[in-house]
């Protein structure tokens, strides 16, 4: 499905500006499993994790991811909990390197770029924000229960790579419920030896 690059198409919802709360409400960041995040065709190792930290410090210019063999970014998202998301952000340059479209998909881990052909659950058509400003609202209802985020960058402006500085992760947190296992051991087959009964003596009385 082709997106214009200005306004967001209407089953995608519009980017609007971020309001008054600021970096209060962008802490998701801090509930990511880091050590299980992954950035597919990042160019340097281990630079996808860098655009994740706090929104007061969205502005490092030395931090950022790019692309290596064409422009296509996948991020997969492991979080620490349950997340409800409610939005995202993405800053890039203000050139052919920002990206241009977003796919989100929920609770695939381990997402391939083969996997990308499946329908993602909300697509967003990006406009360039080189300041961390614009915000893109997300379905609520369809992300209010995510393990696991992937973010899906399919395109750019026409660079021949993608450059991300920032992602911006805004929601709700809360720790995941361990269920405790409970180990049942069954008698597959009675074992006489288990269930011994005394032998009675029949006793006889004889009356004389």
């Amino acid at each position: 499905m082709a997106h214009g690059h200005g306004r967001c198409c209407c089953c995608c919802g519009e980017a609007a500006a971020v309001g008054g709360d600021g970096g209060a409400a962008w802490g998701l960041y801090l509930r990511i499993d880091r050590q299980r995040l992954q950035c597919l065709n990042e160019r340097r190792e281990g630079s996808g994790a860098l655009v994740f930290r706090a929104w007061e410090e969205r502005g490092d210019r030395t931090q950022f991811v790019e692309s290596d063999d064409d422009e296509e970014l996948l991020f997969n998202i492991p979080f620490t909990g349950n997340v409800k998301l409610k939005g995202v952000i993405v800053m890039g340059e203000d050139d052919g390197t920002h990206p241009a479209e977003m796919r989100l998909f929920k609770n695939i881990p381990h997402m391939s770029f083969d996997d990308t052909a499946r329908e993602p659950d909300q697509t967003f058509s990006l406009n360039r924000d080189l300041t961390g400003e614009l915000e893109y609202p997300t379905k609520i209802a369809r992300f209010s229960s995510v393990s696991h985020l992937s973010i899906h960058f399919p395109k750019n402006f026409g660079a021949e790579t993608t450059k991300i500085f920032y992602i911006g992760l805004k929601g709700e947190w809360t720790e995941a419920h361990r269920h405790e296992v409970t180990i049942c051991n069954y008698e597959a087959s009675a074992n006489p030896a288990d269930h011994k009964l005394e032998q009675i003596t029949p006793q006889t009385h004889f009356i004389s």
